[in-house]
């Protein structure tokens, strides 16, 4: 388990990593270290009331975005995730795109499905699985727009 100097660090490095993604649009600093993609997603802390943003690695489902909620393995869900998973809608940054998105857990069968893409992404979301007896959760962000455009990813 990380100490709380290690979640310290990440938390400088998070902030960093969204500064330069709001100001290059995600072309400087594309995901951790440069290997994988992020999205942007704001919350808001289900007790302090305050605005957050997280960037996460994600991967594509047509228009959704799907986001993991793996904390390393760690046995407690993120607090990003508790604070959206009661938010029916947030707002995400693609790139340089900011969009309106619906929130909700993938159900079992979606997370079947969904589950091998996003190892594909980050393949030590495998190891963070065999790491807790929790199962990690995966976010479904929809867009929120009736007509949206996949390609514009």
């Amino acid at each position: 388990m990380a100490s709380d100097l290690q979640w310290w660090l990440f938390g400088q490095f998070t902030k960093a990593h969204v500064a330069l993604y709001r100001l290059t649009g995600g072309n400087l600093l594309p995901g951790p270290l440069g290997r994988s993609k992020t999205v942007l997603v704001d919350h808001v802390g289900r007790r302090s009331g305050e605005r957050r943003t997280t960037p996460l690695l994600y991967a594509l489902d047509g228009a959704d975005v799907i986001v993991v909620a793996s904390k390393g393995g760690s046995h407690r869900h993120p607090a990003w995730w508790l604070n959206l998973r009661e938010m029916d809608e947030t707002e995400i940054r693609l790139g340089g795109e900011r969009r309106r998105v619906k929130v909700r857990e993938a159900n079992e069968t979606e997370r079947e499905r969904l589950w091998p893409r996003v190892v594909e992404v980050w393949p030590d979301y495998a190891k963070y699985q065999e790491r807790t007896q929790r199962q990690i959760p995966l976010g479904i962000l929809s867009p929120a727009d009736p007509d949206p455009d996949p390609g514009n990813i």
